[in-house]
């Protein structure tokens, strides 16, 4: 996720692109949302929900425009060492003495606007050819303690990534086995299960879950220690299995609300579930980190912009459709942390292959997931701690930094498997900081650094629309905000129990 500039890879089209966006942002995040619209009310949650896509659309173009910043920037400094180049080619052959004066000028030009760029130069300055990950225009537009504190960010957005898939998988092999063994298919019935509840014979619920884990982490956990990376086909069956999942569960919840069979009576708001709903809503439109990733490989970039925004009118109403579905079709104290769960119930679904697919659909999905998040948060651990020349032992390098990827996550996951309340806090705050902070302070230091060494008459061809300085002080001041209300709102629920 954060790392240096790679090859492009191969291009594709603008409305491949659309769908590989859509993919991205509509993850685990979504089957979460169900419950915690019940939680705070379906007229909150629709209002925060539309006010947060158009927030993480703004800050999407703002990442965009320091995109084509650093490309141009990048295109710069080889068009400048060129010249470097010949002027010691020339130096070397004695042509002349004025190479000194030549030699000056560069100098000089690292400090005053470089006007006759785009006068001789290329009209595609802007233009996003290389992809430029958020590491690597952190290093080039912040300084260094803004550098460390976008590795700790997104190293602790990682973390809680990796917690939320160790916890997930567990819980959804718990809920649908454990049903087996006490000869039922009902886990969305409305019946409330305590963790010491009995799973199988002595084996208590909590005891199943923790069993499911330490199998997890031992199956999955030795990929943390070697490099793995996502093929082309891994990603087309995870996503084709995401989407039949999903046309499912929204069909199932519709075929119940047209035959009269809807439970759910949701209120209008409920102020005490917006700090999760929140977080949710954060984690569910998060998509800055891979933007590098996603528009560099586009073949036609002219009006990349109105290609985002189509693409988060289309989640935005993906996500509203499938969350009212739900809190209509189920009471609200039956609705699941994985809304997936909630199928599992022979009274919703008949079909037993439909319900195992869908009680087990996180299982596949994010098994396949985890090992590349991993080995992702190892690499920036890697990076964070990287001095130039540098190499690390092989007991750091193969040992230490794989153990300190994998096990808090694993202990965070052992301790709890709240999914709400993790997707939650994982999205209030290092969610908030990538999806809000980040992007607005490096759109403010790539727009100076632009000024500094292309001019000010220069303009960035994919300037973002909320030009105006006021949209990036209105995102700051958002996210400072943010991070205020959820820590006192966890503080003031803390004291009242």
């Amino acid at each position: 996720m954060a790392g240096g500039i790679t090859d492009t890879g191969e291009l594709y089209s603008p409305y491949v692109g659309l769908v590989y966006m859509f993919n991205l942002i509509v993850g685990t995040g979504a089957l979460t949302m169900p419950k915690a619209f019940a939680t705070a009310g379906w007229l909150v949650s629709l209002v925060l929900l539309m006010f947060l896509g158009f927030m993480s659309y703004m800050t999407t173009t703002f990442v965009v425009e320091a995109m084509a910043a650093a490309n141009a920037q990048l295109r710069w400094k080889r068009m400048e060492k060129r010249k470097e180049d010949d002027e010691d080619e020339d130096s070397s052959s004695g042509v002349s003495d004025s190479d000194v004066l030549l030699q000056d000028g560069y100098e000089r030009a690292e400090t005053r606007p470089i006007l006759s760029v785009q006068r001789r130069g290329s009209p595609n300055i802007f233009e996003i050819t290389e992809r430029v990950e958020m590491g690597q225009m952190a290093s080039m537009f912040f300084n260094k303690v803004g550098v460390n504190l976008f590795y700790f960010c997104i190293i602790i957005y990682l973390y809680g990534d990796l917690a939320i898939y160790a916890a997930a998988v567990p819980v959804s092999l718990m809920q649908v086995t454990c049903a087996i063994g006490n000869h039922s298919c009902s886990v969305g019935d409305g019946t409330k299960y305590n963790d010491t509840d009995k799973c199988w014979g002595p084996i208590r619920r909590i005891d199943a879950y923790r069993l499911y884990l330490a199998a997890f982490t031992l199956l999955l956990g030795p990929f943390t220690f070697f490099n793995v990376q996502k093929t082309k086909y891994l990603q087309i069956m995870t996503s084709l299995m995401r989407w039949i999942a999903f046309i499912l569960m929204i069909i199932l919840a519709l075929i119940r609300i047209s035959r009269g069979q809807a439970e759910g009576h949701p209120s209008m708001a409920q102020l005490s579930g917006i700090r999760n709903l929140f977080g949710v809503c954060v984690y569910s439109f998060m998509c800055q980190h891979s933007l590098p990733s996603l528009i560099t490989p586009i073949s036609k970039k002219r009006h990349v912009n109105k290609l985002v925004l189509l693409d988060y009118v289309l989640i935005l109403a993906f996500y509203s459709l499938l969350s009212f579905t739900a809190i209509y079709c189920f009471r609200n104290n039956t609705l699941m942390d994985m809304y997936t769960l909630n199928f599992t119930n022979c009274d919703v679904v008949s079909v037993a292959f439909i319900r195992y697919f869908l009680g087990l659909f996180p299982v596949f999905t994010i098994s396949t997931n985890f090992p590349i998040i991993a080995v992702t948060l190892r690499n920036n651990w890697k990076t964070l701690f990287h001095r130039e020349g540098g190499t690390y032992p092989w007991v750091v390098d193969r040992i230490v930094f794989p153990a300190i990827t994998l096990v808090p996550p694993v202990l965070v996951a052992f301790c709890t498997h709240d999914l709400e309340s993790l997707v939650g806090i994982t999205g209030a705050y290092a969610g908030n900081g990538i999806q809000y902070l980040i992007p607005a302070c490096l759109a403010y230091c790539s727009r100076k650094d632009t000024q500094l060494v292309f001019g000010s008459g220069t303009v960035n061809k994919h300037l973002s629309p909320f030009r105006h300085t006021f949209w990036i002080v209105f995102v700051l001041i958002w996210g400072f905000s943010c991070f205020v209300f959820v820590t006192a709102n966890i503080v003031l629920s803390e004291a009242k129990l």
